[in-house]
């Protein structure tokens, strides 16, 4: 059984400071809609913070850059968007006591082979858990493209509002999660538990697609990348998230990454 969002339990601290490792393309979407929202963000690469300058002058006063262990300890809220091969370099220690939003999907191609993630024995985000063994993991915002992340985001009560699905261990943590989507401009559809959060993994129904409208056929390559950053999102209410979580049906990383094309 899926709950329709997951429920406040307990005194969590309100989220003022997102913390974000990681700034391409969605941890920039998400750094934006937080500054909208009135939120302070501290931004952080494997560059270095110099990196980091347009964005942080884009953003504005509410930003600054930071290394990823500064970002961990600044912020009440702290997302990890980097590539899934680079989760084993995470700073433990700075993002121990710390709810974690993980945004990472396993792509073999771009990520290595993962035995574990390939016999389905545990998923992606268990395998963070793991490792970030004293912070609370919540599985959220992988299920969307960057693009369709940022502009699709709606006010509390629009007709046109999104969900997108949710998935952590500890309710308190993901009640927190939830709280931030809903100031980010989305509804939040709980999953179940890391172990469930396949749902929401690459090649599974709610993946990606949904957020999009059809592609119309015969574009060139050029046709087709103006067509992915200017076309609008298509709503895609709780209801359709758990209906489209609910039915999906587990595949191997190589059969789900093949589905994507």
């Amino acid at each position: 059984m899926h709950a329709t969002s997951p429920t406040p339990q307990g005194d969590r601290p309100v989220t003022k400071t997102l913390g974000l490792i990681g700034a391409g393309n969605i941890g920039s979407a998400l750094a934006r809609l937080a500054i909208a929202a009135g939120l302070n963000v501290v931004v952080s690469n494997s560059r270095g913070p110099d990196t980091l300058a347009d964005l942080v002058a884009e953003l504005g006063e509410q930003a600054r850059a930071a290394t990823p262990a500064e970002a961990a300890q600044a912020g009440d809220l702290v997302v990890v968007t980097v590539p899934l091969s680079t989760y084993e370099k995470l700073p433990v220690a700075a993002l121990a006591g710390k709810t974690v939003i993980d945004t990472m999907n396993y792509y073999p191609d771009r990520d290595g082979r993962i035995a574990e993630l390939d016999s389905g024995e545990q998923t992606s985000s268990a395998l963070v858990q793991r490792r970030l063994a004293d912070s609370q993991v919540v599985k959220a915002f992988n299920s969307i493209d960057f693009v369709r992340l940022f502009t699709s985001a709606r006010p509390v009560g629009a007709d046109d509002r999104s969900a997108l699905p949710v998935a952590g261990d500890d309710p308190a943590a993901k009640a927190q999660v939830a709280e931030l989507l809903d100031a980010l401009g989305f509804d939040a559809v709980d999953i179940g538990t890391l172990a469930d959060s396949w749902r929401s993994e690459p090649g599974t129904p709610v993946y990606v697609q949904p957020y999009l409208p059809a592609r119309p056929d015969g574009l060139t390559d050029q046709e087709t990348g103006r067509w992915f950053f200017e076309v609008p999102g298509v709503p895609v209410p709780a209801d359709k998230v758990r209906e489209l979580t609910d039915t999906a049906v587990r595949r191997s990383a190589g059969d789900a990454r093949a589905t994507l094309a």
